[in-house]
């Protein structure tokens, strides 16, 4: 590691990412992802909208009982 470090040409927030835009991975088990890539190629919708909706209508099933 050198003693100093040149940031005279930095440029401030150059690789900032708002804390809402940033996207998570989210990892299934095997068998979830066999299944969900199964629904979703017989509907022609990506993966991630089926799941999405998938957790949407959930969300609203628990907020309904509460």
């Amino acid at each position: 590691m050198k003693k100093e470090y040149d940031f005279s040409k930095g440029v401030k927030g150059k690789f900032y990412i708002p804390e809402n835009e940033i996207q998570l991975p989210i990892y299934l088990s095997k068998d979830n992802l066999d299944y969900f890539l199964n629904i979703s190629s017989e509907k022609h919708i990506g993966v991630s909208d089926l799941v999405n909706t998938i957790l949407k209508k959930k969300r609203e099933l628990i907020e309904s009982i509460r």
